[in-house]
């Protein structure tokens, strides 16, 4: 059965746009919220490949969404490059900051494929359960965004300290962004191999870098890794999600040769088609806020991005993560809204 998803990221316009949400697998889900009480914490409920799969595949069946992406963490690299990283309920992820070549040194990529391997379970897994016509999405975190989490420990910040590193130590955070680089490929080439059909890479922070940097921390690691995974898997659509990123998005598409683009709900997706490559698909960029609100609101402005978008290769998506507190019928109505436009 033809898969809409990867149709569409490999530059066909089908009869509709094709439609998946990130974090649609997450805690607005009472499902969810069920098996996430049954690991001791949020590292071991990735790395448990039955209640991975388990989630991975809850948002497929309830919604019917044309991409199931892999339920995991982007913190799971440096988990497995041996830095501390831990979950405090409420307050997000904290690590052992990164500061030096010394604790850089400690930390390998030796260990991914042992540390990450019941991720591969969960990706094989989904793989064989979920139905033939829905595209399975592998993913990680783009090395500026998981380095700024090394680098200060923890989310929520405003980067002092990992801008202080690259204007200060610019020799240390191109060693940090290199490892990531090298692990990213590895983790990514991995996942394709479980049976990921298409890859995002999340650049969640890549509006926080300064613009005369924004070719070295985000654009240069981006198409290293991009090229390493065509020379393997040249079938294998990627998608770039450089949030924030604003008036960089062409250059970024261009250069970084991503298949397509993840505009986020602060960027105007129209101009943005204009200016990218016909060859590139667009995916956004729903508010997640409004999303969350519903009704009228909702649906008039997902009828916008639809009619905006209509003649392009484009994949219907929000301009960031599902909130905890949206409800599940607005994401119900969301979704049959999107496949029932032709």
């Amino acid at each position: 059965m033809s898969k809409l998803l990867l149709r569409t990221l490999q530059g066909d316009c089908g009869d509709r746009a094709p439609v998946w949400l990130m974090r649609q697998a997450g805690r607005y889900l009472p499902e969810y919220r069920a098996l996430r009480s049954k690991a001791k914490d949020f590292i071991a409920f990735c790395l448990n490949p039955e209640l991975a799969t388990e989630v991975t595949l809850q948002p497929v069946r309830r919604f019917g969404v044309d991409g199931a992406i892999l339920f995991a963490d982007i913190l799971l690299v440096p988990h497995a490059l041996g830095q501390s990283v831990s979950f405090i309920e409420g307050e997000g992820p904290r690590l052992e900051p990164l500061g030096d070549a010394h604790a850089l040194s400690h930390l390998s990529c030796s260990r991914m494929s042992e540390s990450l391997a019941p991720v591969m379970q969960t990706l094989r897994a989904v793989r064989a359960a979920m139905p033939p016509q829905t595209t399975l999405i592998g993913f990680a975190g783009a090395p500026w965004t998981v380095a700024t989490y090394m680098i200060e420990g923890q989310g929520g910040t405003d980067y002092e300290r990992s801008r202080r590193m690259m204007w200060g130590a610019p020799e240390l955070f191109k060693a940090i962004i290199d490892r990531l680089v090298d692990a990213t490929i590895l983790y990514l080439i991995a996942q394709i191999d479980a049976g990921a059909e298409t890859i995002q890479l999340f650049d969640s922070w890549a509006g926080a870098v300064p613009a005369s940097l924004f070719e070295a921390a985000v654009i240069d690691p981006t198409a290293r890794i991009v090229s390493a995974i065509k020379r393997q898997h040249p079938e294998i659509p990627i998608i770039g999600f450089p949030r924030a990123a604003g008036s960089q998005l062409a250059r970024y598409a261009v250069a970084t040769g991503v298949d397509a683009v993840g505009v986020d709900h602060l960027t105007d997706i129209q101009s943005t088609s204009v200016a990218l490559p016909k060859r590139v698909a667009l995916q956004g960029n729903l508010d997640p806020v409004a999303l969350l609100v519903g009704g009228v609101a909702m649906e008039n402005e997902a009828r916008r991005l639809l009619t905006t978008m209509r003649g392009r290769h484009f994949v219907f998506n929000l301009g960031h993560g599902v909130l905890q507190q949206t409800p599940v019928e607005n994401v119900t109505t969301l979704v049959n809204l999107v496949k029932d436009a032709a």
